[in-house]
């Protein structure tokens, strides 16, 4: 992640635009906070993408807030990308910068770069607006190694960047959300703490979207007891009716992943501007915000 923050900030001096891709089921956990002080001050457009595996009224909700705060947002969906709507959000904000080269007599390349977190669909959506599969793909973080600049129009250049989290994730439950989308590889995580708190988060969020899914009669009890009761109802047992936690885990994970427990937002807006009033507080411990 180091590395990558050092590349990244090498090649933000050449980029017009900054495209950052976050993930809509988590538009909050999923949004890189050194991000802003990287850019500063830079042009920068918000892609809230995978919208068709997040609820629509929450979407609806998250970018009201967005453009609020005076953010140049959209809502994308995973699948159905809109090119043109896009590349038209691109032209309008890179217009000035345009105008004034043409000014000059020069007609303008711009270049935009593509950032954001592990495993939210930057390649997807660069493969989208280039047309082809130039950059890599995949359902795990880490697929693109390095930047590398792909021509998407005569007069448009996008630089694919790694992904980045943030050196330190010390907000837990930020970071928790994370591995539910695969941000953080599975490899490195105790996968059944996790499903057990995704369990947890799904019986919050979509009592009954979960309960459908996982054949579940109640919702009671820890995360822990509803992958039992879930290795139950959908059969996944091992001689002597064991239950099988480990495909069970896999499975879960896959599945919200993969949106087939149903269209569910684990983040509300009103939560997000609550954590925010909640960092900006002056700490009880900090003589600097005693009166």
């Amino acid at each position: 992640m180091a590395k990558s923050r050092r590349l990244m900030a090498d090649q933000l001096k050449k980029a017009d635009l900054v495209i950052e891709v976050c993930d809509a089921r988590l538009p909050h956990s999923s949004r890189n906070p050194e991000l802003k002080k990287m850019i500063r001050g830079k042009k920068h457009l918000l892609l809230i993408n995978k919208s068709d595996l997040a609820e629509e009224g929450l979407n609806r909700a998250w970018l009201s807030l967005f453009r609020r705060g005076g953010e140049t947002a959209t809502l994308l969906n995973g699948l159905k990308l809109n090119r043109k709507d896009i590349l038209n959000l691109i032209q309008r904000e890179t217009a000035d910068l345009v105008e004034k080269a043409k000014a000059r007599g020069v007609r303008k390349t711009v270049r935009a770069m593509v950032v954001g977190v592990p495993n939210v669909g930057k390649s997807t959506v660069i493969n989208h607006l280039r047309g082809g599969n130039i950059a890599v793909t995949g359902d795990r973080p880490g697929v693109t190694r390095a930047s590398q600049m792909i021509r998407v129009t005569p007069y448009l250049e996008l630089m694919d960047t790694p992904g980045l989290l943030w050196p330190r994730l010390d907000d837990q439950e930020a970071a928790r959300r994370l591995c539910y989308i695969g941000a953080v590889s599975d490899e490195v995580v105790d996968l059944y703490a996790l499903a057990a708190s995704l369990m947890e988060e799904l019986k919050a969020a979509a009592p009954e979207k979960l309960a459908e899914r996982y054949h579940l009669t109640d919702l009671i009890g820890t995360g822990h007891d509803l992958l039992e009761e879930a290795c139950r109802g959908r059969g996944w047992l091992l001689k002597g009716n064991e239950v099988d936690l480990d495909r069970c885990c896999r499975v879960i994970l896959d599945e919200f992943r993969g949106g087939k427990i149903g269209r569910i937002t684990l983040e509300k807006p009103e939560d997000s501007e609550s954590r925010k009033e909640a960092e900006a507080a002056p700490s009880a411990a900090d003589p600097e915000g005693a009166e």
